[in-house]
This record gives structure tokens, C-alpha cells and sequence, in this order.
């Protein structure tokens, strides 16, 4: 039986590869990733690489841009993304110069026929001292009935021991 299937935001590669787990260091980590991807349980949103071009090191960008079978694009994603856009005006950063990923990760785990979880590394507006706005993914997840996870949550759900 396949397990979920998982929706990765932004900042959770940025937390990986650049912050935390970096793949020189955590190489199992890596290699668990690449099964979950060989396995179709693991996608992100075209935007969110487009955002890692922007922020990501030059390992990461590298490592995406190996990586187009996780790459969900935003055709695929734009009716649900408006849709959620449209009902939670504040998850969206007024002050945001592009088109942010955020709705677009939620829309991809909708979009899985009720397997699909968000990974992200967002806290909610209500664990925030001063919050820019007034929801962020996981009030979101919460309001849609989905499940909203970390990078180390989805490392528990999957057992993965190091």
C-alpha cells in the first residue's frame, strides 16, 4: 500500500539543504528524499522552485533543477491556488513582490484524492509574537481539513531513523 503523498513548501528545502541537513553531511536523508520521489509520494509546486532559484544555494538550485519530476506545474495547481487565495485573502503577504507558493502547496495536497499532506516549515499566526498577516499555511490546512506537517514530522510519519 502506497503511503501519502507529500507537499512541500519553500522553506522546508531551504531548512534541508541550506540551514539544518545539509546533503554532504546527511546523505541518508538525501537518499530517503530520492525513494520517496522514486516512488511518487514527494511534489512541490513550479513556484516553489522558482522561489529556490532566488534564496537557494547553488547545491540546492542544482539539486531541483535534477529533480523536474517533483516540479508540479502551476497550470496543474492555479484553479485550486485561486480558489484558496479567494477564500483566505490574509494567508497572502501584501507586501510579497511576486507570486508566492504558499496557496499552490495547498492546492497540491489537495489535489491528491485525500492522501495528500503539507510539509512546511510555517508556524501558525496563533504561535507568532507579531504575525505579518493574519494566516499563514498550517490555519490554512486547519480551516481545509488537512494535514499539515514539518520536515521532522515528515521524518516521524516515515520512520526514518539516522
Amino acid at each position: 500500500m502506497a503511503g501519502p503523498t507529500y507537499a512541500l513548501d519553500t522553506n522546508v528545502f531551504m531548512d534541508w539543504q541550506v540551514r539544518f541537513y545539509p546533503t554532504d553531511i546527511f546523505v541518508s536523508l538525501t537518499a530517503k528524499v530520492d525513494v520517496l520521489i522514486k516512488e511518487g509520494r514527494l511534489f512541490s509546486p513550479a513556484l516553489a522552485k522558482e522561489e529556490l532559484a532566488v534564496v537557494g544555494s547553488a547545491e540546492l538550485v542544482t539539486w531541483a533543477e535534477a529533480r523536474d519530476e517533483i516540479w508540479t506545474p502551476t497550470e496543474t495547481l492555479l484553479g485550486t491556488a485561486l480558489s484558496i487565495q479567494n477564500r483566505f485573502p490574509g494567508l497572502r503577504d501584501p507586501k510579497a513582490e511576486y507570486e508566492e507558493a504558499d496557496a499552490y502547496v495547498i492546492a497540491l495536497a489537495q489535489i491528491c484524492n485525500g492522501n495528500g499532506i503539507v510539509v512546511t516549515q510555517e508556524t501558525s499566526a496563533a504561535e507568532k509574537r507579531n504575525p505579518k498577516r493574519p494566516m499563514f499555511i498550517p490555519d490554512v490546512c486547519r480551516e481545509l481539513g488537512l494535514t499539515c506537517i514539518s520536515l521532522q514530522g515528515l521524518m516521524r510519519r516515515e520512520r526514518w531513523v539516522f
